[in-house]
């Protein structure tokens, strides 16, 4: 959680009773190049609030502690905090404003300076200054996402199943080079989606001049619903936990679910011609949408999430599949179009995101939410 970028401006607080016992792991890679303990190559929260902290880390992955972590990444961490005390509060009153200060005494000053970081665009503090490609060693396709801070298992689930992966910025016109891939792709990320208004009409306009398969995650399933015309809305405590169940409307079957999120689609302002594919059955809010007739869908929860539950990891292969048979008709249709990615195009592009700046020095104003493990939030 600490470096998924859907984190960025939040402060956590865990409510588990003893935090950093297992230490901080090494950044090694995988065999993809991509990071096998962290989700960003950076701490991605604001803040750190736990009850109680181990000084002391055993673990056989580990290289420092969760202390040393946060002081190299500048972020403020506080320990001896009543944390369950903290989410009760939230959970009556829901989505606060919050702040982490030095001193003993009150302020009222200090609540006049709060500025809703919601205001904030947070998606493009996070998203890839430039394009960058990972490459699949048995690449069957090749997928472009759309890096709203892309999560690296969401590469991984991704790259494992033999899709080579380009990334573009989150406001890049992807309509304009969709015709070089055979799936568009549209990641998490932080905040409030009607910040990425550039992101909504490019997806528009994708639409309406490709059949290409199109699949989206958290962010990128609001942001696809609102390319379809459909409005978003603002949950007032939200979803964040890792065993939401989420029925899947087309099979009756329920899964459990990993979800990180304050807004959701507002299913009734969809168009006839998409349908609800999930639904949340603790509250009843919006899962999941799909076209009717198209390859094109989107899911709140996190299918990829590591290490699980794994109950929608198909998901992926769903999405796959439908990007096998645009390839299969593109071949037919183009018969001189490239198989693979251009080697050429491989050797130019970076292999991680671009420019993308740590948290450091981020405004510490924020915004505190509820949640089971991670209860505070800024977005």
């Amino acid at each position: 959680s600490l470096t998924d970028p859907s984190y960025r401006g939040q402060i956590l607080v865990f409510t588990q009773p003893l935090i950093g016992n297992y230490g901080i792991p090494s950044a090694a890679r995988d065999e993809h190049g991509l990071l096998r303990h962290f989700e960003s190559p950076n701490l991605q929260a604001a803040g750190v609030v736990v009850a109680d902290v181990a000084e002391q880390y055993s673990h056989w992955t580990a290289v420092k502690s969760l202390g040393e972590w946060c002081a190299e990444e500048g972020v403020p961490a506080v320990s001896g905090v009543d944390t369950r005390a903290i989410v009760t509060h939230l959970r009556e009153q829901g989505s606060s404003l919050a702040r982490i200060t030095i001193g003993e005494e009150y302020d009222a000053d200090q609540d006049e300076a709060f500025t809703d970081p919601e205001q904030i665009n947070l998606v493009q503090k996070v998203s890839t200054k430039a394009p960058f490609h990972v490459s699949s060693a048995t690449s069957s396709s090749h997928v472009a996402v759309i890096d709203c801070g892309v999560k690296e298992n969401i590469l991984r689930s991704l790259v494992g199943r033999g899709a080579s992966v380009t990334c573009f910025p989150y406001d890049y016109p992807i309509h304009k080079v969709a015709h070089h891939f055979d799936g568009v792709f549209i990641s998490n990320g932080p905040g409030d989606p009607t910040h990425c208004q550039d992101t909504v009409y490019h997806l528009q306009r994708l639409m309406e001049t490709s059949q290409i398969p199109i699949m989206g995650i958290c962010l990128g399933h609001q942001l696809l619903a609102l390319a379809s015309g459909a409005r978003t809305i603002k949950l007032k405590y939200g979803n964040r936990a890792h065993n939401i169940p989420a029925l899947d409307l087309t099979t009756g079957r329920c899964h459990i679910t990993s979800q990180n999120h304050g807004y959701a689609v507002d299913t009734s302002t969809l168009p006839s011609d998409w349908k609800e594919y999930f639904v949340n059955l603790n509250d009843s809010s919006n899962e999941g949408i799909i076209h009717k007739s198209r390859p094109i869908f989107g899911t709140q929860f996190h299918p990829e999430a590591r290490g699980g539950p794994l109950d929608s990891s198909y998901l992926f292969d769903t999405y796959l599949e439908s990007v096998g048979r645009y390839k299969r008709s593109q071949g037919v249709l183009r018969p001189m179009r490239e198989e693979r990615p251009s080697p050429l195009l491989v050797d130019l592009l970076a292999k991680e995101r671009v420019g993308v700046v740590p948290t450091t020095g981020m405004e510490n104003l924020l915004r505190m939410g509820n949640a089971g493990e991670e209860a505070a939030r800024a977005a």
